[in-house]
Parts: C-alpha cells; sequence; structure tokens
C-alpha cells in the first residue's frame, strides 16, 4: 500500500508522502509537508482495543472510530512519526523523524519539536517552542510560549509510580531547560527561569533564577546568565 488517506479526511493544497496513513476526519492545511511512512488520526489505546476484541482491525475500522487530527497551514510532519486523534497543531509547526505525539496535544503556531521525541498525551504547548531531541513530556504537562527544551529532558508526572496520581509539570514563558534536565512532577518553573544541563529539579524555580545541580538550587539570576552568554558569544 502506497497511502490510505480516508475519505473523511479534509485536505488543503498538501504533500502527502508514499506510505502515509491519514485516518478519520483529519484536517490538513494548505503548503503542509506530511513527510512518507507518517501515522495522523491514529485511535487512542481504548478504541484499539475494542476493535481487537471485536475481532475487526484493519485500515478501515481504525478509520472509522478514529476522531482525525487537525494539521494547520505550512506545517512539516518528517517521516515515520506518528500523530494520534485529537492532535491540535497550530500553522507553521514542525515535527521531527520519529516522534510521537499522543491524543489531546496542543501544539502553538512555530514550535518545533524535535526526532524522537515522546509527547505521552494531554500536554499543552504554547507558540514558539523549541523542544530538541529525544525529549520525553508526560500527559498533564503545561508548556508556555518561548520555551526551550534541550536535548533529552525529562518531565515527570508521577512521584510514587505507578500510583495513578498523576500530576502535570508547569514550565512558564520563556523558561530554558537544559540537556538533560529531569523535572519532577507538578514542580513549576517559573517564567524566564533557567534550569542547568543535567539537573534535578525537585521544587519550583522561581521566575528569572538560574538553578543547576543534582538537587537543583539556586546558582545566579537571569540577568547573570544573559550577560555570560553574551560574554561567550563575544569570545567566538
Amino acid at each position: 500500500m502506497q497511502r490510505y488517506v480516508s475519505k473523511r479526511a479534509t485536505v488543503g493544497r498538501a504533500y502527502i508522502g508514499l506510505n502515509c496513513i491519514v485516518l478519520g476526519a483529519d484536517v490538513i492545511g494548505d503548503d503542509s509537508f506530511i513527510d512518507s511512512h507518517t501515522i495522523l488520526g491514529y485511535p487512542m489505546r481504548s478504541k484499539l482495543v475494542k476493535l481487537i476484541q471485536e475481532g475487526r482491525v484493519s485500515y478501515e475500522s481504525l478509520d472509522e472510530v478514529s476522531s482525525g487530527c487537525h494539521i494547520g497551514r505550512r506545517c512539516i510532519v518528517r517521516s515515520h512519526s506518528v500523530i494520534y486523534e485529537g492532535v491540535t497543531m497550530s500553522d507553521e509547526v514542525e515535527i521531527g523523524h520519529d516522534t510521537l505525539i499522543r491524543e489531546f496535544v496542543s501544539i502553538g503556531c512555530s514550535t518545533r519539536i524535535g526526532s524522537h521525541t515522546v509527547i505521552d498525551g494531554y500536554v499543552e504547548i504554547g507558540e514558539k517552542v523549541s523542544i530538541q531531541t529525544g525529549c520525553y513530556i508526560p500527559p498533564g504537562t503545561v508548556i508556555e510560549d518561548g520555551v526551550f527544551l534541550g536535548p533529552y529532558a525529562v518531565v515527570l508526572n508521577d512521584k510514587y509510580p505507578p500510583s495513578g496520581k498523576l500530576i502535570g509539570a508547569k514550565i512558564r514563558r520563556g523558561a530554558i531547560i537544559g540537556a538533560g534536565a529531569m523535572i519532577l512532577p507538578g514542580v513549576v518553573i517559573g517564567e524566564g527561569a533557567v534550569v542547568a544541563a543535567g539537573s534535578l529539579v525537585t521544587r519550583d524555580v522561581e521566575p528569572y533564577n538560574v538553578v543547576k545541580g543534582r538537587p537543583a538550587r539556586l546558582s545566579y539570576s537571569r540577568e547573570e546568565y544573559e550577560e555570560r552568554k553574551k560574554k561567550y558569544i563575544n569570545q567566538i
């Protein structure tokens, strides 16, 4: 099969590559690029399990039960990515290769999500967010506009796994999370705060503070961070 596109899908002037599967009432905006070997509108687990129990798994049955996803204009979804039903991507969003976005995730305009990232459903992501390679973002997480997440940053939502009591972390506007940092359940990273690479954040971070270490502790201010960055850039 070169591609499967649901009859319920609304596809604008978009490119859909070979071996793509488009399920449910998807909406794909003009000038978007859907690369080869991608799946859009994948049904949530409960629907798939029901189909398996009924013994009627096929592209047609998956298409029938999927509510579809919404892809805005001028979006890029790169190869081997899977986007579940209920996902809403605004305009000019870019998704890397081998990226998984589970159900009911909202993504604001001009956000970029790196390859091999997992966004595990029921997540809110703002505009102009940069999520680098290999990040993990669990249900309940809120990421506001202009946030940067470095490669392999991990956000958690279960303090005593598997407790079933999930508390999402919140990363406020303009915060910077360094590579390999880990943010524990329910933690709030304040507006403009910086978490250094490799840090373990166990408690809230005040706005415009820089924290580092395991556990992370206050190091200096965002103002000093910007001064250090400027000096570093000027030395190059």
